[in-house]
C-alpha cells in the first residue's frame, strides 16, 4: 500500500502525465477550424475540466481501475484528416464541424446503448493476447514517433533544436537512472522529479521572451466547430470511428487486468462503455475530441510503479481545479511540450514490455509469425506514408486506411478470427518431424509410426 503522505505526490505526477497527454490536442484541433485564441483557450480549458472529471466518473462508477480517461487518438487523428479535406470536398470547416458534432453525438448515444447491452463480451473475445500484444506495438511505434520529434524541436521548425534535444536526452537518461539506480524513496516518482527539473532548466536557460496574451473564456459555448449540420456521410463515419474507439476500452482494461492481476466484470465492462459514450455526448456539444480509456496509462503504471487508484483520482481533481482557475491554466500552459515528451518518452517504452509479455507462451515459426508480423508489419508501413498521398482515396474511408494502427488492429482480429493458426503450428511441426532422419526422431514419434503402419 502506497503511504497516505505520497498520495499527494503521486497525485501532482498524475497531473502532469494528464497535462502532456491533453494540452496539444485543442490547440491542434483550434488550427485545424479556424478558432479564434479566444475559442481555444475555452477548448483548453473545458479539456483540462471534463478530463479531470471522466477520470474520476470511470474510476468511482466505470471499470474503476486507475487509467486516464482521455480525448481519444483515433478520433484525433480522424477529425484532422477530414478537417484537412474540406476544402476539397468542397465544404467550409465551419459546416463539416457542425456535422462531425452531430456525428460524435450519434456515435456516442449508441456507444452507450451497446455498452449496456454488453458489447464488452464480444470484443473480449476478438482480443487475443495476439491482438493486444498488436495494439501495444503499433501504440508504441505511433507515440515514440511523436515524441521523439517533440523532444528534437521538430514541432516547431524544420530541423533539429541542438539545445532543445541536448536537454531532452539529460532528461531521459536522468529518468531512466531513476528508475534502475535511483534511490528507492524517488523511483516511484521519477516521472515527476524528471518533469520539474526539465521545467526548471528550460525557464533558467531558455527563457522566454514573449507575453501571452490572457484572454476571457466561455466555457459553456455550444457547437464551437460550426452550426450543426446532418451530414449521413459524416454520421456514417462517426459511427464507425466510434465503434473502433471501444477497442481503446478492452485493450486499455486487459492491460491493466495483467498489472493487477484481477478479472474486469461484465457489469465494469457495461459501465465503462456507458460513460464512454456519455463523454461522447458531451464532447459533441462542446467542441471536445472524444474520449477512450488510454492504452498508454499502462506504461506510465508500469513506469512508476504505482497501482492505487487514489493518486490518479487526486491528480483527476487537480486537473480539473487547473480547468477551473485560468491563472493555473496559463501557468501549465508554459511548461515545455519538449519536457514533457522527453520524460514520458521513458514511460511509453514500458508499453514494448506489454506487448511481448502478451505473446508469453506462444511459439512462432517460419507460417505463425505472420499471425502478428504482418499486423504490426503493415501498420508500421501505413504510419509512414505522408498523410496527403492518401487524397486519392474516399473521404468517407480516408480515415480509417490512412491510420497505420487502426489498419493493423483490423487486420491483426481478422487473421486471429479467420485463420487456425494452431493446426498450422501443428502440420508445420509435423512437416518437419518428418523431414528429420529416423534416428533423430523423437522416440514417442517413432512409435506413433510404426504402430500405424502396423509394426
Amino acid at each position: 500500500m502506497l503511504a497516505k503522505s505520497t498520495h499527494f505526490f503521486a497525485g501532482l505526477q498524475w497531473l502532469f502525465f494528464m497535462f502532456a497527454n491533453t494540452v496539444v490536442i485543442p490547440l491542434t484541433i483550434g488550427t485545424a477550424f479556424d478558432l479564434s485564441a479566444v475559442e481555444v483557450a475555452s477548448a483548453l480549458q473545458r479539456s483540462f475540466i471534463y478530463t479531470g472529471v471522466a477520470c474520476i466518473f470511470q474510476a468511482f462508477f466505470g471499470h474503476k481501475y486507475p487509467l486516464m480517461e482521455g480525448q481519444s487518438g483515433l478520433w484525433w487523428g480522424a477529425i484532422l484528416s477530414l478537417s484537412a479535406s474540406a476544402s476539397s470536398a468542397g465544404i467550409s470547416v465551419s459546416e463539416l464541424g457542425g456535422g462531425i458534432a452531430i456525428g460524435i453525438i450519434i456515435s456516442g448515444l449508441l456507444v452507450m446503448i451497446l455498452g449496456a447491452l454488453g458489447i464488452g463480451n464480444l470484443l473480449q473475445r476478438l482480443f487475443t493476447p495476439v491482438v493486444m500484444s498488436t495494439v501495444l506495438f503499433l501504440l508504441a511505434c505511433q507515440l515514440i514517433v511523436m515524441f521523439t520529434k517533440g523532444m528534437l524541436g521538430l514541432t516547431t521548425g524544420g530541423e533539429i533544436q541542438l539545445p532543445t534535444a541536448g536537454l531532452s536526452l539529460f532528461l531521459i537518461v536522468l529518468t531512466v537512472w531513476l528508475n534502475l539506480k535511483g534511490p528507492k524513496a524517488l523511483r516511484n516518482f521519477s516521472i515527476l522529479i524528471g518533469i520539474v527539473v526539465g521545467w526548471i532548466i528550460y525557464a533558467v536557460f531558455f527563457p522566454s521572451t514573449g507575453t501571452t496574451e490572457h484572454v476571457t473564456t466561455k466555457l459553456f459555448n455550444l457547437f464551437p466547430w460550426g452550426r450543426p449540420t446532418f451530414s449521413l456521410g459524416l454520421i456514417m463515419l462517426a459511427v464507425i470511428t466510434g465503434l473502433v474507439n471501444t477497442t481503446n476500452t478492452i485493450a486499455s482494461v486487459k492491460g491493466v487486468e495483467l498489472l493487477l492481476k484481477t478479472t474486469t466484470s461484465d457489469s465494469q465492462y457495461r459501465n465503462s462503455f456507458v460513460l464512454t459514450g456519455m463523454n461522447s455526448v458531451v464532447s459533441g456539444l462542446f467542441g471536445i475530441v472524444p474520449y477512450a480509456p488510454y492504452v498508454s496509462s499502462l506504461g506510465f503504471l508500469q513506469s512508476t510503479m504505482l497501482f492505487e487508484r487514489m493518486p490518479m483520482i487526486i491528480g483527476a481533481v487537480l486537473f480539473t481545479i487547473l480547468g477551473l482557475v485560468p491563472p493555473l491554466s496559463h501557468l501549465f500552459s508554459t511548461l515545455p511540450i519538449s519536457v514533457g515528451y522527453a520524460v514520458l518518452f521513458v514511460a511509453y517504452l514500458q508499453l514494448f514490455s506489454g506487448a511481448l509479455s502478451n505473446l508469453e507462451g506462444i511459439k512462432f515459426n517460419q507460417k505463425t509469425i505472420y499471425r502478428i508480423a504482418a499486423p504490426v508489419l503493415v501498420g508500421i508501413a501505413i504510419m509512414n506514408i505522408p498523410a496527403d498521398m492518401f487524397a486519392s482515396i474516399p473521404l468517407l474511408i480516408r480515415p480509417l486506411l490512412s491510420s497505420g494502427m487502426l489498419m493493423g488492429i483490423i487486420l491483426a482480429v481478422i487473421m486471429e478470427n479467420m485463420i487456425n493458426w494452431e493446426k498450422l503450428e501443428q502440420e508445420t511441426k509435423m512437416g518437419v518431424l518428418q523431414q528429420l532422419p529416423e534416428s533423430r526422431q523423437p522416440y514417442s514419434e517413432r512409435v506413433r509410426h510404426y504402430s500405424n503402419n502396423g509394426h
